[in-house]
């Protein structure tokens, strides 16, 4: 009975795949090309540009996760930087070429396809981070919610959820946007501006999906320190 349930149930998402594909045709977030199989349309992505997405395996830094080009263990500018809130930060991808477009796609694009995708690549990546940690998604500004319909990062949490423990023990008061601000007053903007909403896990891996100078990562770290957490480590799927 379970074998005709499944091959059943099979059949039917084959039909209304082939169904919406007549009347809603689905298109590669990044070349255009027509989307085949429930695979491709699911990840928003075809199998080509998808394979262009492999997790990186060059040297990074162990603090901000970028790649080393000469050093060796810390990049020059984190070792300059001295201590922070954030402990190691680990990234996949370069905001440049085709993988800005895949997060402006994304996230302004609205792609919920490509979150799933991008949670496949977060979960690749994960299996090399600590399995007891517990996720905090970096939460978004006030607002935005009503502004925009929703929020990228807590579309990715909701996704891996199943996977990991989450946390949503941090919120965020109002402030400039950061995009809006120089690399100075970036550092300064959102310090003090979050805070725990109740008591925080006490080993975190904060959640966010593009990672600039860092300030957003070391502001949340500072506020979950201060509300009791012990190691804070972070993962972002881009770097700038």
């Amino acid at each position: 009975m379970e074998k005709l349930s499944s091959k059943l149930l099979s059949e039917i998402a084959g039909i209304i795949y082939c169904v919406r594909e007549y009347f809603f045709p689905s298109f590669c977030a990044l070349c255009g090309e027509s989307l085949f199989g429930a695979g491709e349309c699911r990840y928003g992505l075809c199998a080509v540009c998808r394979d262009a997405f492999t997790v990186p395996g060059e040297a990074r830094c162990k603090r901000c996760g970028r790649p080393l080009i000469s050093e060796q263990g810390d990049c020059l500018s984190c070792r300059e930087a001295g201590e922070r809130f954030c402990g190691p930060v680990t990234t996949l991808f370069p905001y440049t070429g085709k993988f800005r477009r895949l997060l402006a796609a994304y996230k302004f694009g609205k792609s919920r396809a490509l979150g799933h995708f991008l949670a496949e690549k977060i979960r690749e990546a994960a299996a090399g981070l600590p399995p007891d940690f517990c996720w905090v998604p970096v939460p978004p500004r006030p607002g935005k919610l009503r502004s925009t319909g929703w929020d990228q990062v807590e579309y990715l949490a909701k996704i891996l959820q199943k996977d990991f423990p989450f946390s949503r023990c941090l919120k965020r008061l109002p402030s400039r946007s950061q995009k809006e601000l120089g690399l100075a007053d970036r550092k300064t903007n959102l310090m003090g501006r979050i805070r725990c909403i109740k008591s925080p896990p006490k080993t975190v891996i904060l959640l966010d999906d593009l990672v600039t100078t860092g300030s957003t990562m070391e502001a949340c770290a500072a506020a979950l320190k201060e509300g009791g957490a012990g190691e804070v480590r972070g993962f972002c799927l881009f770097y700038d």
